[in-house]
This record gives structure tokens, C-alpha cells and sequence, in this order.
């Protein structure tokens, strides 16, 4: 080795230290992620209408610290538009991350009232964070085309990605069921659009119908996943959504998404598992440990103590 190649080798070695040295806490942030199922990594999904309990903002964020969830996804109604400040106010303070907004439009979401709202709410306290989005209305939709389907999805989507954008926001695709929420269906949309801030959302609660071919399109999506929310899944006609853990089909369909190169955030959803909301999470929290007990997951286990 000459003298060049020595001192070439010399300050790239100097140079990876000092990355070390400089950035603690961005590599403890990505070994954190590697365990995907970790207590940490959970987002509270489906809790502010399905809750019989109509816990306000403050509440709702004592009952994530009690459950030890750091993350929220903020799912609304009409009458929650008044209450959009004091939400992030609460999460701000009981040191919730408000890992996304929910927002459900038509195909003209520029006449639609509430995105506006949101977005100057978002700017006002200064949060970057996901609007996970779903888009019905579309008339004819049966009668198009492929290219005239993604099309015409492709046109709302893409006015949301690009106000989003202006705020430093994502858009994440929520599969709900029909065309748009089919995933090759959105993968297509995405690369019509071709716009980075737009990714997609997927949903097990929406997955009737993607229980067998689970495994040969989740790869496809992964380089778009943005997160991965749970469910239990009963096989038969028709599929059961059920709580984790008590299903037939979520505990591969969870290995295969823990085995793959995803490393995002993992949802637990309360719709459809208990009137409160609490015990809705609760449930599904240990459902999904004792799914995690049978995979030997030791290391996600261990956040749970």
C-alpha cells in the first residue's frame, strides 16, 4: 500500500469516527426501529370516535402515557374540527408524536372545507407529520379504464400531496376497500404521480381480501410503506376482522412484515375490538405479545416490561 492509499484510508476511517462521535443519537434511533414491534414503535390508531368514553385531548393523551404509546394517529370527525388546537396542544405536552392526520375527501378535495383547516393547524404548531388519506366519490369509476382510473385518482391525490408539500407534509395512501384501495392499484397512482411525499398506508382491518396474496405484493409496496397498521383476520366467507391475536391469518402475515426491510411505524387499532378505548388498545396490545411470545421476538417482548 503507497503512501496516498494509506492517508486516503487514514481519513475515511477518521471520518466514520467522528460520524459516531457527532451522531449518537441518530444511530440509537435507527437500532431502535430494527425492532419493529417494540412498545416504542406502536401508533395509536381509531381511538377518538371509537371510544364510548369521548375522552377530550388531554385525556385521550393521559390514557396513551398510561399505556406507555408515544405515538398517535389522529383520526376525527366533524365535531372534533374545534378541538384540532387543544389535540396537538395535549400531544405536544404529554410528549405524544403526532404520527399522522386523517383526511377522507372526494374527487375535488380544493372545494373541500376541511383541508385548509388542517393544514394551517399543522403549520400553526409547526408539525411535519403524515395525512393518511382516502379518496371515494369518483362517478363511473366501473366504466374506465385503468389509465382512466388512475387518472382520475391521480388528479385529488395529487392537489393533497402538493398542499401537503407546502408544509413540509407526506400523504400516505389508506387502503379502505374498492379500487383505490387496492395496493397495485396505488402503487399505480404513485408512479403516475411521481411525487416523493406521497407513500401508502396498509391497513390488515381492509385486508379481506389480501390474506393469500399477502406475501407476493407486500415486497412491492415496501419501497412506499409508510406504515403498517394491525388487525387480527379469521379465515372464512367472508373473512372475520378480529382483535390480534385471535385471528388465523395476522400472525404470518406479521412475521413477513417483521422479516422484510420495513422499519416503520406499526399501528394498533381500537375500531371494531372494544366500546373504550382503552381496552380496545389493551386488548390488541397483548394480543400481539402473545403473538410476538410464539415467534420467540424476545427483543419487541422486552418493551413491554
Amino acid at each position: 500500500m503507497n503512501n496516498y492509499a494509506r492517508l486516503k484510508q487514514f481519513c475515511y476511517c477518521f471520518f466514520l469516527i467522528s460520524l459516531i462521535q457527532c451522531y449518537p443519537s441518530y444511530a440509537q434511533k435507527q437500532q431502535g426501529t430494527d425492532i419493529i414491534y417494540a412498545r416504542q414503535n406502536l401508533i395509536a390508531w381509531c381511538i377518538v370516535p371509537f371510544d364510548v368514553k369521548n375522552r377530550g385531548p388531554v385525556e385521550r393523551a393521559e390514557m396513551l402515557n398510561k399505556l406507555g404509546i408515544t405515538r398517535l394517529a389522529y383520526d376525527w370527525r366533524e365535531k372534533h374540527i374545534a378541538e384540532f388546537d387543544q389535540e396537538l396542544d395535549a400531544l405536544k405536552k404529554h410528549h405524544i408524536t403526532l404520527q399522522a392526520f386523517w383526511f377522507h375527501s372526494g374527487p375535488n378535495p380544493e372545494n373541500d372545507k376541511t383541508l385548509p383547516i388542517i393544514l394551517d393547524v399543522l403549520k400553526r404548531h409547526g408539525i411535519k407529520t403524515q395525512i393518511w388519506c382516502m379518496i371515494s366519490g369518483i362517478k363511473d369509476m366501473k366504466k374506465m379504464s385503468q389509465l382512466q382510473k388512475i387518472e382520475a385518482m391521480a388528479k385529488p391525490v395529487g392537489y393533497i400531496a402538493d398542499k401537503a408539500a407546502e408544509i413540509g407534509c407526506s400523504v400516505g395512501l389508506y387502503n379502505h376497500g374498492g379500487w383505490y384501495g387496492v395496493p397495485e392499484n396505488q402503487l399505480d397512482v404513485i408512479r403516475y404521480l411521481k411525487k416523493p411525499n406521497i407513500g401508502i398506508v396498509y391497513n390488515f382491518h381492509h385486508a379481506e381480501d389480501d390474506i393469500t396474496r399477502f406475501p407476493a405484493f407486500f415486497p412491492k409496496i415496501l419501497p412506499h410503506l409508510m406504515a403498517v397498521n394491525l388487525m387480527g383476520l379469521k379465515s372464512g366467507n367472508p373473512v372475520k376482522v378480529v382483535p390480534i391475536g385471535q385471528g388465523d391469518s395476522e400472525a404470518e402475515m406479521i412475521r413477513i412484515v417483521r422479516d422484510s426491510a420495513y422499519r416503520g411505524p406499526v399501528g394498533i387499532i381500537n375500531e371494531d375490538t372494544a366500546p373504550d378505548a382503552e381496552v380496545g388498545l389493551t386488548m390488541n396490545i397483548e394480543g400481539l405479545k402473545g403473538i410476538l411470545k410464539s415467534q420467540s421476538d424476545t427483543k419487541a417482548l422486552k418493551t413491554y416490561r
